[in-house]
């Protein structure tokens, strides 16, 4: 496993990240700008548990869409496993590939594997709220551990709720 330099908690400013999408350099906080964001680190397009995560994710996404929240997922898949992921699994929501392993373990605190599939990024994920601040990270070292669309729908929903934390 790589050397981390922290783990992000709540309140910490999110790092930019930047990764490959559609064949473009694609700016995570460019994207979620201004609204309540998801970010999804998976393992790869290989792992059953990551296409359930990220299956689980499309099938709420309209409520995702109607709450506010923009949704990004990110790997370091090659192109071709990343658009085998959107397509398996239609997903809809920013799927990013290319991504360095070891800069997410630095920068992210994520866990990174190396084994047959290679060097990857365990699951980690984040919800961000309008200001680009962590409002929950979950860590996992291993195939299971993961945030799951209801919580953080519910999270948000919840949060949204509150007078401090609004726009």
């Amino acid at each position: 496993m790589a050397m981390i330099s922290k783990r992000l908690s709540p309140g910490d400013p999110f790092p930019p990240l930047r990764a490959q999408h559609d064949a473009k350099a694609f700016d995570v906080l460019e994207y979620l700008s201004g609204h309540w964001g998801v970010v999804l680190v998976y393992r790869g397009d290989w792992c059953p548990f990551c296409r359930a995560q990220l299956s689980d994710f499309q099938r709420h996404i309209s409520e995702f869409e109607r709450a506010g929240v923009r949704v990004v997922a990110i790997s370091v898949d090659s192109e071709a496993d990343a658009r085998a992921m959107v397509r398996r699994s239609r997903l809809m929501f920013p799927v990013l590939y290319g991504a360095d392993p070891d800069w997410l373990a630095e920068n992210l605190g994520a866990y990174v594997s190396d084994d047959a599939h290679g060097r990857y990024v365990n699951s980690t994920a984040f919800i961000l709220d309008p200001k680009e601040r962590v409002v929950l990270a979950v860590y996992s070292s291993g195939a299971v551990g993961r945030l799951i669309a209801e919580d953080a729908l519910g999270l948000v929903g919840y949060l949204q709720k509150q007078p401090t934390l609004t726009h």
